[in-house]
């Protein structure tokens, strides 16, 4: 059996990592085994525990690159717009729209590991890396007032998951226009 290079392996890591942060949004922890991660990227489930410790070190691995992926969306979109409230109601409307709303692998970490972070113990690295990213959320979508953030977030991200559940009726469409109403008034 032949090894791999270091740099090999440090790849291999990093996609297992990337895959399972898109995987775990898409259909949820408890959902996508290990097996399912290893065999996204072209590896076997037995190479998992020479990469990782344990499926929950995975989870806490792939939380935080779920939220770094936000992050870099952020700045695209602060790097898109003026000014920060155009690029704040750029970031809205987009959050509340079908194509997020449809593609939960690529969409907000905030929503799409919500009711799995929930289920972890609160000492787990995952939730802390779950608290940091809603902290960054906020904080970006309200640089002046914590509180006026975290209702926002809070906002887009139960919106987003009410659409998610009535997608393919009518009130699904009602619940993202109602948010973004909601949200944008607070915007201004």
């Amino acid at each position: 059996m032949s090894r791999v290079s270091q740099a090999t392996a440090v790849k291999n890591r990093a996609d297992a990592v990337a895959a399972a942060a898109r995987l775990f949004r898409e259909r949820g922890v408890q959902q996508v085994s290990i097996a399912d991660v290893m065999k996204s990227v072209g590896l076997t489930a037995g190479g998992f525990y020479k990469q990782f410790e344990s499926k929950e070190a995975l989870v806490a691995e792939a939380t935080t690159r779920a939220f770094e992926e936000r992050s870099a969306y952020f700045t695209e979109v602060s790097r898109a717009h003026p000014d920060a409230p155009t690029a704040r109601r750029a970031l809205v409307d987009a959050y509340l729209s079908p194509s997020h709303r449809d593609d939960p692998g690529s969409g907000c970490a905030c929503a799409g590991l919500a009711a799995d972070i929930a289920k972890t113990d609160e000492t787990c690295a995952s939730r802390e890396a779950y608290a940091d990213g809603v902290r960054e959320f906020a904080d970006w979508l309200s640089d002046t007032d914590r509180e006026d953030g975290l209702v926002m977030t809070a906002t887009l991200v139960g919106a987003i998951l009410m659409a998610r559940a009535t997608a393919g009726t009518d009130l699904s469409e009602d619940i993202m226009r109602a948010a973004l109403h909601s949200v944008a008034a607070r915007l201004s």
